[in-house]
């Protein structure tokens, strides 16, 4: 009984759903816009105010308590911290040193590496080889020259 119930219930809906009219879709015909109209006596350009652009920061951002940016990546296997200002373009570190250390995918243990000035002092650089795959949570501490920790930041590494 049941069985024949739920076949007259599928019937009734299959019927429904095949005598339902469908729309065809019609195809999109974009409307022309209309020529402005050029005025008769153009005024000359002006120079608008032009805002400085907002630069990029590589590998993984940092925003600082005081609304300046840090930029933490692996090139050629170290570590480099690069500094960069409310404008995202880079300035010269605020810090003598940083540490990093991290759980190692390879190994027991944590790897740790001591992030030191290197080039035009916009970075700080690290001296240990950081093993691939870049998966794993960075323990950062910043050093003022006196070796005090000023800042310390938990950064997840996905690169």
């Amino acid at each position: 009984m049941k069985t024949r119930i739920l076949a007259a219930l599928c019937l009734f809906l299959v019927g429904g759903v095949l005598t339902v009219a469908r729309e065809e879709p019609k195809p999109y015909a974009p409307e022309k816009p209309a020529a402005p109209a050029q005025p008769a006596n153009p005024a000359p350009a002006q120079p608008a105010d032009k805002e400085e652009e907002m630069g990029v920061i590589p590998g993984v951002t940092l925003t600082r308590a005081d609304g300046t940016f840090l930029g933490l990546e692996v090139v050629n296997g170290n570590f480099k911290l690069t500094f960069y200002d409310k404008k995202k373009k880079p300035v010269r570190a605020d810090v003598v040193r940083a540490t990093a250390r991290w759980d190692a995918k390879h190994k027991q243990g944590r790897d740790f590496t001591v992030l030191n000035p290197a080039g035009d002092g916009t970075a700080l650089v690290g001296s240990k080889f950081v093993r691939p795959p870049y998966n794993f949570i960075v323990f950062l501490v910043l050093l003022n020259e006196a070796g005090e920790a000023v800042e310390n930041y938990q950064v997840n590494m996905m690169q």
